[in-house]
């Protein structure tokens, strides 16, 4: 990027609430139902009908700000928020204006090994609008189709300070948002389904200049990685037009992902456009300190605690430890399979690392080769946690572990079964690895000869044909042990 223009990014990110029901009435918020049939006259606007607000969203979006170390006022207010738009029946979306929930919070992120605050401005819910459909499987439509499904599910807007300064902050500080929502159970945060979606607002000044440059409003990007990119091409037309004599104008853009570049969609509408006034149907929301209280009582555990906790209670190392947390989906599945090897294995100290290492080098590896999420894993916690106490109990060898790996994930078997189906018992009756030892070296004379004559790094193809000869089942340890024993009388 050119080093003479300072980046000034704030991201406007919507979560969609983990409620049953929709914020005022008590449709439905399943995501894979038929169009248009999680509906009612409320969430469509029909004459007559009264929003009832629902409590649950309440304590999310509360819990939420918490985490995230924000004031909560104990007064709050919903407006109404004008505009036009096909998938809004009502022609306005019942939102928050100058009295949100949350304001004045702060989230850390890690960018290339330092640490920065990012700090939070305000987090209010609002109801979403429904959703267009442009096309049907492979036909694309000369008209759209409204589906009011989505309409009135509960949505808290988190919006950022304008702290970051490159693409990079702005995808680290979504990934550390993202974590921390899921981690307080607010949202599911599934970005295919719409859940979490994020605007951004993005400028560029030159360095030294204490004014923000104008800013562009980016829209339609639906990954992380979407994000970074669409970022990253807006920083470098804004210089391109700063550069060429131009002015960047004020605007909504719109990024395309098939051509990767943003496109202008409107100008960009300010606060007064949207004739906000308080909701006449909703009364002010008066949240008491026990009220809160409680909800900070029960908070669940947050990622930087769980991070000290696993590296010093169980030992792990920072760099594990930070690819565990990074999803609590993954870290609750190193937890219990943690929980099932600890209970059965040899030595439960050393259980952490192991589990972690069959976790983040081999689990994670196949998933990501077969494009899965660890909460699609066809392997289950438990039977990671089995198959540590196997390696453990000295049952198994690291390398038959390996291969029975293979199996579990294939049909998720019981570690226990395929070693007994399989026959897969490692060897480690001293009596029977001496014999087997004797036959390497009786078959192996010239590798003999080389170990006797001073090349003591021989002996690991001495351990090769032992572990050959006894189809692997052979305990590693016990057979190096045993011919340096046979080597050396």
């Amino acid at each position: 990027m050119n080093n003479k223009y300072e980046v000034i990014i704030g991201l406007e990110v919507h979560s969609q609430i983990k409620t049953k029901t929709k914020i005022f009435c008590n449709c439905s918020t399943e995501f894979h139902c038929e169009p248009n049939t999680n509906i009612c006259p409320v969430c469509t606007g029909q004459p007559g009908v009264l929003p009832v607000l629902n409590k649950h969203a309440v304590e999310l979006i509360v819990r939420t700000g918490l985490a995230l170390d924000c004031t909560i006022n104990k007064k709050s207010v919903f407006a109404r928020k004008q505009y036009f738009y096909p998938d809004l029946p009502k022609n306005y979306q019942i939102s928050q204006y100058e009295l949100p929930f949350c304001e004045h919070g702060k989230i850390n992120i890690s960018v290339d090994g330092k640490t920065k605050s990012i700090g939070i401005t305000r987090i209010h819910l609002e109801e979403d609008a429904g959703k267009l459909i442009h096309d049907i499987g492979s036909r694309q439509l000369d008209y759209s189709l409204a589906d009011y499904n989505r309409t009135g599910v509960p949505l808290m807007e988190i919006v950022s300070e304008p702290d970051m300064r490159s693409p990079q902050e702005a995808a680290a500080y979504l990934e550390a948002l993202k974590n921390l929502i899921e981690y307080v159970e607010a949202s599911d945060c599934n970005m295919e389904e719409g859940k979490f979606r994020c605007d951004a607002n993005i400028s560029i000044r030159p360095f030294g200049q204490k004014e923000f440059g104008t800013k562009a409003e980016l829209k339609n990007m639906n990954s992380i990685s979407g994000v970074q990119e669409a970022l990253s091409y807006e920083v470098e037309r804004q210089i391109e037009v700063v550069e060429s004599g131009g002015r960047v104008i004020q605007e909504t853009r719109t990024w395309d992902p098939n051509e990767k570049v943003t496109k202008s969609m409107r100008s960009k509408e300010n606060a007064h456009d949207y004739r906000y006034f308080p909701d006449p149907d909703l009364v002010p929301v008066n949240l008491d300190d026990e009220f809160i209280d409680n909800i900070k009582k029960n908070i669940p555990e947050l990622p930087e605690a769980r991070k000290a906790r696993l590296i010093n209670d169980l030992g792990l190392s920072e760099y594990d430890t930070n690819i565990i947390i990074s999803d609590k989906a993954l870290a609750d599945y190193y937890e219990t399979a943690l929980n099932t090897a600890s209970t059965g294995a040899k030595e439960p100290a050393a259980a952490a690392k192991t589990v972690a290492n069959w976790i983040i080098t081999e689990l994670l590896g196949k998933l990501n080769n077969s494009k899965l999420t660890i909460k699609e894993s066809p392997i289950s916690p438990e039977n990671i946690g089995k198959l540590v106490i196997l390696i453990s109990k000295g049952t198994i060898s690291g390398k038959i572990a390996k291969t029975i790996f293979e199996d579990m994930f294939k049909d998720n078997k019981d570690p226990e079964v395929i070693v007994k189906e399989k026959g897969l018992v490692q060897i480690s009756d001293a009596g029977e690895i001496v014999k087997v030892c004797q036959e390497a070296i009786n078959e192996n004379a010239k590798i003999v000869a080389d170990y006797k004559s001073g090349k003591k790094s021989a002996i690991g193809a001495l351990v090769g044909a032992v572990m050959k000869k006894s189809k692997g089942k052979a305990n590693p340890q016990m057979v190096n042990k045993t011919l340096a024993e046979l080597l050396n009388k």
